[in-house]
């Protein structure tokens, strides 16, 4: 086993690219806005001189709370150069949790976008380590604006001379089971995953154009949008809003990309409009790339048959950085998570911590290069999640006879009944197999005698009434899955809890009372 190198992931992703002749080629477009390989490398020489001229020193911490545009990349390697280390913070949150995630970080200064200005600017005073605000874009007002600092700066930089397992940048677990944690990363872990998953699943070229409706912010869209297409010097399209149906489609007509990430709920709701068509989306599409939950058997087969392009569906998670576990180009097998990729292996323990067999369920263990270096300061869940080479995943899946992984649903949603273990996501996936539901989330609910039984949520298509649909969808279920996975309660609702990177919240669902 190699010990620590001399490395610094700037000079992989930009600077590279620039010596293999990339210079004038655009890495970002965001809008009419364009960044250029040799753009972003003056432009994050002049970030490691903004950062020094606002005393922020090697190690120190800055967040990042910003929306997809071409300063994203611009602040986010202008302070890896400079051995700083970036806090990318999840823009749809609540100023509690930003309160709570600044104080956590202990950040020197924030990179915060115009808008979210007046969301956060009360907090300021409560930040003690807080140093330094920069505003993004629009007025700065009282405060000193990115674009003015990087006109004043020089464009002569030294990289700082990090080492490979140095802490490069952190991002925020989603919170869908709880407060979110500060995941550390090293300076190796992007190119990990881009020579990985990047290169030997996607088959990524330097003619390829990304767009993800996964944020920066989040690992799945981090990968997506950065690590992996700059990795072979490709070009990224950014959505600086919120990835709605409509705008998504209008992105894909506009800039044609070649592969394009998103989510299941992202999925499900472009085709429950009729403009998803292909003739509406990009004519240069070759795959789609979904993560962040799993997706349902009935949307990738939907998707393939009215789109014409596969939906390769993955998992990863924030500690991993990025997917290790996908279907592939030409071995997509829906309804699956796939099997390993290159440079991952994974293991199935069942309740007693033994290898779980054929068919049986187990928790899945994922090793690969490309996994955090920890929780800030949560020893206890660390030491929990990161056993030797070894991370807990907290998702319970069965491996068939073939090799595929099929996703029963986290650690925390499972339950038994009547002895037997049920997997929310298989009662959900063939609930939404049904014309009429849009969307469902399945739960442990208790009977009036305490037993305990499945329970639904469910999201109806537009213009679907509830009325009469109850007997209906348990049928359904009962055909499809099994006689006693049924629903016993179905309460029809408006929309699912998410986190704001589209993860369906259960927990949440399991405290809401009364009997549906």
């Amino acid at each position: 086993m190699t010990g620590p190198f001399p490395y610094n992931a700037a000079s992989e992703f930009v600077d590279r690219n620039v010596e293999r002749g990339y210079g004038e080629k655009v890495a970002f477009v965001e809008g009419h806005n364009r960044l250029t390989y040799g753009a972003l490398q003056v432009a994050s020489n002049k970030m490691v001189n903004v950062l020094g001229s606002l005393k922020i020193g090697r190690e120190a911490r800055v967040a990042m709370l910003m929306f997809d545009t071409v300063e994203f990349p611009i602040v986010y390697w202008g302070a890896v150069r400079a051995g700083v280390v970036p806090v990318c913070l999840n823009t749809l949150l609540v100023v509690d949790q930003y309160e709570y995630m600044l104080n956590d970080s202990r950040v020197e200064a924030l990179f915060v976008s115009a808008a979210l200005l007046p969301l956060v600017e009360p907090l300021f005073a409560k930040i003690e380590t807080l140093k330094q605000i920069v505003v993004v874009g629009g007025d700065g007002q009282d405060y000193p604006n990115l674009q003015g600092l990087l006109d004043a700066a020089d464009s002569t930089a030294k990289t700082a001379a990090t080492c490979s397992d140095e802490t490069a940048f952190w991002l925020y677990s989603s919170g869908s089971t709880g407060a979110p944690k500060g995941v550390r990363h090293v300076q190796t872990s992007p190119m990990y995953v881009a020579e990985n998953y990047g290169a030997k699943v996607l088959g990524i070229q330097h003619n390829d154009v990304c767009f993800s409706a996964a944020k920066l912010f989040f690992a799945y869209g981090y990968g997506a949008g950065m690590a992996i297409p700059m990795s072979v010097g490709a070009t990224t399209v950014l959505l600086s809003g919120r990835p709605t149906p409509q705008s998504v489609l209008e992105t894909l007509q506009t800039h044609n990309p070649t592969i394009f990430f998103g989510v299941p709920t992202l999925f499900a709701a472009m085709l429950a409009e009729s403009n998803c068509q292909p003739e509406n989306g990009s004519t240069q599409l070759r795959c789609c790339v979904s993560a962040g939950e799993a997706l349902p058997e009935d949307v990738g087969k939907t998707w393939l048959k009215r789109m014409g392009t596969d939906i390769l569906d993955g998992i990863g998670s924030t500690e991993m950085l990025h997917i290790f576990l996908s279907n592939s180009l030409g071995d997509v097998r829906y309804g699956t998570s796939g099997k390993e990729i290159p440079g991952y292996k994974l293991r199935l323990l069942d309740e007693d911590g033994a290898e779980a067999g054929v068919d049986e369920i187990g928790e899945l263990l994922v090793s690969g290069g490309s996994a955090a270096d920890g929780y800030w300061n949560q020893r206890a869940k660390s030491r929990a999640t990161f056993a030797g080479e070894w991370v807990h995943t907290g998702d319970k899946y069965t491996r068939d006879g073939a090799g595929y992984y099929h996703y029963c649903g986290r650690t925390d949603d499972m339950f038994k009944v009547s002895g037997n273990w049920v997997s929310p996501f298989e009662v959900e996936q063939a609930l939404v197999s049904h014309p009429s539901v849009l969307e469902a989330a399945v739960v442990a609910h208790a009977e009036a005698e305490g037993l305990i039984k499945p329970k639904a949520f469910v999201v109806l298509n537009q213009g679907e009434l509830a009325e009469d649909l109850f007997e209906v969808l348990k049928a359904h279920v009962q055909a499809t899955v099994g006689k006693w996975k049924y629903p016993r309660w179905i309460e029809f609702v408006e929309e699912l809890p998410k986190t704001a990177t589209g993860k369906i919240q259960r927990y949440k669902l399991r405290e809401v009372k009364g009997q549906g």
